[in-house]
């Protein structure tokens, strides 16, 4: 049996751009910040029925939290964002979608319905 599937990130607004690019399958938790000892041990037990992913920002704060995370689950997988980018929820879609397909959740995406050709509309 395979675990369902979850990914970590720092805050709320992280967590609101990613939940409208993936299914609800995917379960989001927030740290909201750099967890205190209370905080780490609640995502420990809610991320121990989980196959974890971590994604935080590219930041010294994002990095902390990052460590801290890899030392509870030793089994998760990293989605990075790019450097410069103003964290998770300052990532174009585009950049997003590509890092969630680097990390095989492809099937979860919930791609943009942009259209190439806008003047064909109705």
């Amino acid at each position: 049996m395979t675990l369902p599937l979850m990914i970590i990130v720092e805050g709320k607004n992280d967590k609101k751009r990613l939940r409208k690019l993936l299914s609800s399958e995917i379960e989001i938790l927030c740290t909201y910040g750099t967890p205190g000892t209370d905080r780490l041990e609640q995502i420990k037990r809610i991320g121990s029925r989980y196959h974890v992913f971590i994604f935080t920002d590219n930041d010294a704060s994002g990095r902390k939290i990052r460590a801290m995370l890899s030392e509870t689950f030793l089994d998760a997988e990293h989605i990075y964002t790019k450097r410069g980018y103003a964290g998770v929820e300052g990532t174009p879609d585009e950049y997003l979608i590509q890092q969630l397909e680097k990390a095989g959740l492809e099937s979860y995406i919930i791609y943009p319905t942009t259209t190439a050709f806008p003047e064909l509309e109705g």
